[in-house]
């Protein structure tokens, strides 16, 4: 079996394992004993624990240090999966089930009583996606059991890409980590609510065009409302100072001791510089996204100045994590 160990630090050690059939079978066997095991979803790594085994999924909020009152994604294969966890769908989260299942979608509905309240944080609603990333449906059809996964960081810090990313958030705390390489969107999920009708609970992997399309206009609740993940006004956010300004309005003198984060252009003067896509594709820039945010937050800069960014398509989604995480500063 492929394996090593990643040294975090006072010679501990977490065990990650290529995400094969090897270490796929070996995630299962961890989380069948109620272990916890950082995956790999199309949106970023998730940081899993059985959702109906209350002590797997009290162990989650103590490893990401997670306040108990923001409630977990839970995960699952099929509709089948999702009658164990999920009242029925109403006709427009049908709608919305069907065009973005398997996908990084992500709907708030009715739960079962089954659902820990822990993991719902006490609501009557749990919020539930299919994902398409062929790693975690190989741990869900073995399983043949629901995943409660949020992403695999420390609460409000930046989200993960990257098994090492995962690594050296959260260390030897996480029993496995299965590595299958970077995350395909790079942004978590889109979460829409029912009021009844569509809420934007937050912005994600899929355009809130997209899904606009389908059911038509989506409305917005209240900021601060903590009704899904990443909803508290500070969140997402690297340990260095971060700003959303323009660089281009920055001196050229205080830009020595900065790092740069841009969509598309270049700003000489600045000590580092990440640019998310060198044509400007917000496709590719939020598959990088929070990758570059994690290299210029490792140089240990005074601040990092990120450009704004379109307030279109997965635009919406980054100036949502940007304006998040300068709110932390």
């Amino acid at each position: 079996m492929p394996e090593f160990g990643c040294l975090v630090g006072e010679g501990a050690r977490v065990p990650i394992l290529a995400a094969g059939p090897a270490g796929i079978a070996r995630a299962i066997e961890v989380l069948r004993a109620g272990g916890t095991v950082a995956f790999p979803t199309e949106t970023v790594y998730g940081l899993g624990g059985l959702a109906f085994d209350r002590l797997a999924v009290a162990r989650i909020f103590e490893i990401k240090q997670r306040p108990r009152f923001d409630p977990l994604i839970v995960h699952v294969l099929d509709r089948a999966m999702l009658e164990e966890v999920a009242l029925e769908l109403s006709p427009i989260a049908e709608r919305l089930a069907e065009r973005f299942w398997p996908g990084g979608l992500t709907l708030v509905l009715g739960k079962r009583e089954a659902v820990p309240d822990l993991v719902t944080a006490g609501a009557p609603t749990v919020a539930v996606r299919i994902p398409s990333h062929p790693v975690a449906r190989a741990l869900l059809a073995g399983l043949q059991a629901p995943i409660a996964a949020p992403s695999a960081n420390p609460f409000g810090a930046l989200s993960p890409t990257r098994a090492e990313h995962v690594a050296k958030a959260l260390g030897a705390s996480v029993d496995l980590i299965l590595d299958a390489g970077r995350s395909d969107h790079g942004l978590e999920s889109t979460i829409v609510a029912f009021d009844p009708g569509p809420v934007l609970l937050r912005p994600g992997a899929i355009p809130v065009e997209a899904i606009e399309a389908v059911v038509g206009p989506l409305t917005r609740p209240r900021e601060g409302a903590v009704l899904a993940p990443g909803r508290l006004p500070q969140h997402y956010a690297p340990r260095t100072r971060l700003q959303v300004i323009d660089p281009s309005q920055v001196p050229k003198h205080e830009r020595t001791h900065a790092a740069a984060l841009t969509l598309c252009d270049e700003f000489p003067g600045y000590a580092a510089a990440e640019r998310l896509s060198p044509t400007g594709d917000l496709r590719q820039a939020a598959a990088r996204f929070f990758e570059a945010l994690h290299a210029l937050d490792a140089i240990g800069l005074e601040r990092i100045d990120a450009q704004p960014l379109p307030e279109t398509g997965l635009g919406l989604a980054m100036m949502d994590r940007l304006r998040r995480a300068a709110a932390s500063a």
